[in-house]
């Protein structure tokens, strides 16, 4: 029997549910998500496997109109990154966001030659079936060449029917991993970004847009996984409320994190968390590299 496989890139504005779409399609958390924007930073890769079928899916960040940082200019070109290597794209929009489009992804998808799907998400936001009809015409009136499909991705309203779509698309191809495989990335970047949600969850203001985190030390013995990691935020007044009174604050998420990686890895945990400073490091090209939003 043929076997197909192919790489899927889901692309859209903030918060309009990438995140969560890709990690109900995977049936693994993947993608941090929170109610805050920019939540993702870089393309984070999901498999899905069964056996006639592999599909490597890409969750993007949400495009930034006017970026402000140069690390939000190499978000979107994450983005932009996203379309050359793809066979098919998802494309995210929420529904009553239709007055506001992405005129750079509207563009970009009018001009590929690949199939576009325009998701369009949040429809359990409507009142009837009018609005949503409306909303569709719309998009068909944005995108003449893409299918556009309803769905709520967190409420799994019509998101049963994507998969077989995507497997109707994809070119015969043989699998690029192996079949046991759900990512491309490392037990690191899990931490990373599970440190990272916490932070977003638990601050406000520029704190959470201040901090990467780095995993220094990831030793996985027989029945635990010993981790050291190092949050770096721009300055030291940050240092201090990402710290909290005697550490309380940082200790709650340190706990909430530790938590989460131990039904991940499914193992028992020890994190340590250590805050650091690192001036200015959004617009420094060295720091960016360091960070990995800088490819060489």
């Amino acid at each position: 029997m043929s076997h197909k496989s192919g790489f899927v890139s889901i692309v859209g504005k903030p918060n309009v549910g990438k995140s969560t779409l890709i990690n109900q399609l995977i049936g693994e958390k993947l993608s941090i998500v929170t109610p805050k924007v920019q939540t993702t930073r870089h393309r984070v890769y999901g498999i899905w496997n069964d056996e006639n079928t592999q599909i490597i899916f890409s969750d993007t960040p949400g495009i930034i109109q006017s970026p402000a940082y140069e690390l939000q200019e190499k978000m979107n070109e994450f983005v932009k990154e996203s379309f050359d290597d793809a066979d098919l794209i998802l494309f995210i929009t929420e529904f009553g966001q239709d007055s506001n489009p992405s005129e750079f992804l509207i563009k970009k998808l009018n001009s590929v030659k690949i199939p576009v799907i325009v998701l369009l998400n949040k429809i359990d936001k409507a009142k009837d079936a009018t609005n949503i009809s409306e909303s569709v015409a719309y998009w068909h009136n944005q995108l003449p060449n893409a299918e556009i499909l309803p769905i709520s991705a967190l409420h799994s309203l019509n998101t049963e029917l994507i998969l077989p779509k995507i497997k109707s698309i994809l070119p015969e191809m043989p699998p690029y991993y192996d079949k046991e495989q759900f990512t491309t990335l490392s037990a690191r970047f899990f931490v990373n970004e599970t440190v990272r949600e916490k932070i977003l969850l638990n601050y406000q203001k520029e704190i959470p847009y201040s901090v990467e985190v780095v995993t220094e030390s990831f030793k996985e013995e027989d029945y635990i996984i010993r981790i050291e990691s190092t949050i770096y935020v721009e300055r030291n007044t940050q240092k201090g409320i990402l710290i909290g009174h005697k550490g309380q604050k940082i200790q709650k998420v340190g706990t909430q994190a530790r938590l989460d990686l131990e039904k991940f890895f499914n193992k028992k945990i020890f994190l340590n968390l250590y805050v650091k400073v690192k001036k200015d490091w959004r617009s420094n090209d060295r720091d960016l590299k360091n960070f990995g939003y800088i490819h060489t």
